[in-house]
């Protein structure tokens, strides 16, 4: 048993219960680039443990009351039988590729990482101006109902192939197409992941994709994270936590798709860590120094003696 994929499990659950976003796209490279696992078998154990993972944030949101039944099922009607068609489309790949297949299956899921990285930096930097509008509750009418299984489509095959992108995806489409509010973006986005990816978990175990072992290590880890994770979405102000997520996510990407052979400039690679700490720390750090001058000011004005 390694500690550091418990620690990596924690933190992992940690990000998916305050932001949705974060299991397959962060752990499945994790698992090649770090501890060298096969590609399809990290594709595989990180459905298994996300599923497990998933359910137990998806319960905690459904009893905080931050979860869209409705939405959730008919995105659920998209998305189930895609992310099996999706696990079998990958064995079709393997076949036709043969000696080839890690390769190209780390392009395509560097792919897969990278453009999930850019929805989620483009979700936290410029979609701010959507709140105004956002909402509590709504009401399907026939056009959502086509949208969510359309959606749900198009994310459970790309999770059934590379386990990256369900959550990214389908939070952008709940603020884009729903315009729900962000703790109902949230709930509603793992809620749904957890129908999803059983499906996909399954889909893989009957393939022979999952290290349960592996899985069990990781669950350690991500159970107690998400279940934390998710009291803590309704607290903490998720859009530094969002920035940070998808420059990690480009990141990751561009190592994978390194590992894959494609040739990613060096200085590229070491802008990734530079801009976390610049986004993650240069704002409070700003607000440090104007609560100094600030109150550096007060002093002086205090200090001075009244005039009469």
């Amino acid at each position: 048993m390694d500690p550091f994929i418990i620690v990596f499990g924690l933190a992992v659950g940690l990000l998916v219960g305050m932001t949705g976003v974060g299991g397959g796209s962060l752990m499945t490279p994790l698992l090649i680039l770090v501890f060298g696992v096969k590609p399809v078998t990290a594709i595989g154990t990180d459905l298994a443990y996300a599923a497990v993972t998933k359910t137990v944030g998806g319960y905690k949101h459904f009893t905080q009351g931050t979860v869209d039944l409705s939405l959730s099922t008919w995105m659920a009607f998209g998305s189930v039988p895609a992310a099996v068609g999706g696990v079998y489309a990958l064995a079709a790949v393997e076949r036709a590729t043969g000696a080839n297949f890690d390769s190209t299956l780390m392009a395509v899921l560097a792919a897969a990482i990278l453009f999930t990285g850019v929805v989620t930096l483009a979700r936290a930097l410029f979609f701010k101006h959507l709140a105004d509008s956002e909402r509590e509750e709504l009401t399907l009418e026939s056009r959502h109902k086509l949208a969510a299984v359309l959606i749900g489509v198009f994310v459970g095959f790309m999770l059934g192939v590379t386990s990256a992108g369900s959550g990214a995806l389908i939070a952008l489409a709940l603020i884009l197409a729903f315009r729900l509010v962000p703790r109902r973006v949230v709930g509603t986005d793992v809620f749904h992941a957890a129908i999803l990816l059983w499906a996909a978990a399954v889909a893989h175990v009957v393939a022979g994709n999952v290290d349960f072992a592996l899985a069990g290590t990781i669950l350690i880890g991500s159970v107690p994270g998400v279940w934390f994770g998710s009291q803590w979405s309704v607290r903490i102000p998720p859009g530094t936590l969002r920035t940070v997520l998808g420059v990690v996510l480009i990141g990751a990407g561009l190592g994978l798709a390194t590992k894959a052979g494609l040739d990613v400039p060096a200085p590229l690679l070491a802008a990734v860590p530079v801009t976390i700490a610049l986004v993650a720390l240069g704002p409070p750090l700003a607000r440090r120094r104007q609560r100094r001058r600030t109150e550096a000011a007060a002093r002086k004005a205090a200090a001075r003696p009244e005039t009469v």
